[in-house]
């Protein structure tokens, strides 16, 4: 990846607030998270983290601010929308259909499939071509779990599978939609140390290939030994940034995030 390509900023945040009520969940935001990149995004419980990833993936609309992706303006679109133009969420807690199996639900991850129109699937010569695309997206689906190395579940229900496990298939599934940002939340969170190790090398395999990452992640060695980039919010507000070495020496962030409640 050129160095040009590794200034090139992909999101960019400007003073996003957002209000419940009388509490200010979000109080002026900005950052920018570069392309290529492996960002984190950090902060006590209650600073911001999880309703800004909320305002930048449409799930809430901002009271004010602006949310740029490649250079379009998506503040306030939908979820849907907003994914659409390669800009995706996983989320805490995997949601991946237990009742259906791990292949099945890779499957359901490629957007505009023919075979979701009624209309489009009947059309003259629809079937031919609504066969061949679902040949292509169970290839697809079969090189990434190997990609993953968790082809040897495809058939297993996804309700069967641990936490690790169900955190792979979601990042999987996410790949099928082909974005070029992925915002993890929690990536690690209930993970064994095994498949922690496999997910992590799976990102910085992503990374290689121009991916670019943001993750929330209360695990700090992860943050600080796999983060290019770090973001620090407390009370709404980004607290400050820079790279894992200089946040783990700034004595704001250790009064505030480091040093107190995680």
């Amino acid at each position: 990846m050129s160095n040009s390509q590794e200034q090139e900023t992909i999101l960019q945040v400007s003073d996003l607030e957002k209000r419940f009520g009388g509490i200010v969940a979000v109080d002026g935001a900005s950052f920018e998270v570069e392309r290529g990149s492996i960002t984190g995004l950090i902060g006590p419980n209650g600073a911001g983290k999880s309703t800004t990833f909320n305002l930048i993936t449409g799930t809430h609309k901002p009271n004010a601010g602006t949310v740029l992706f490649n250079g379009q303006n998506i503040t306030g679109k939908s979820p849907e929308r907003i994914a659409s133009k390669g800009l995706v969420r996983t989320f805490q807690i995997a949601r991946e259909l237990p009742e259906m199996t791990v292949l099945e639900n890779m499957m359901l991850g490629p957007k505009n499939q023919l075979g979701e129109s009624l209309w489009r699937s009947v059309m003259p010569g629809a079937r031919r071509t609504v066969i061949e695309q679902e040949k292509e997206v169970r290839d697809r689906a079969w090189e990434t779990l190997e990609f993953f190395e968790i082809d040897h579940l495809a058939e297993e229900y996804a309700g069967s599978l641990s936490g690790g496990q169900r955190k792979l298939l979601e990042l999987a599934r996410a790949l099928l939609t082909d974005p070029d940002m992925l915002l993890l939340d929690e990536p690690m969170a209930g993970v064994n140390p095994s498949l922690e190790k496999k997910l992590l090398e799976r990102i910085h395999d992503l990374q290689d290939e121009g991916y670019t990452f943001l993750l929330v992640e209360h695990d700090m060695d992860v943050i600080m030994n796999h983060c290019e980039h770090v973001i620090v919010m407390h009370q709404g507000r980004v607290l400050t940034e820079g790279d894992p070495e200089a946040i783990q020496s700034d004595e704001e962030v250790i009064d505030a995030y480091l040093g107190g409640e995680a």
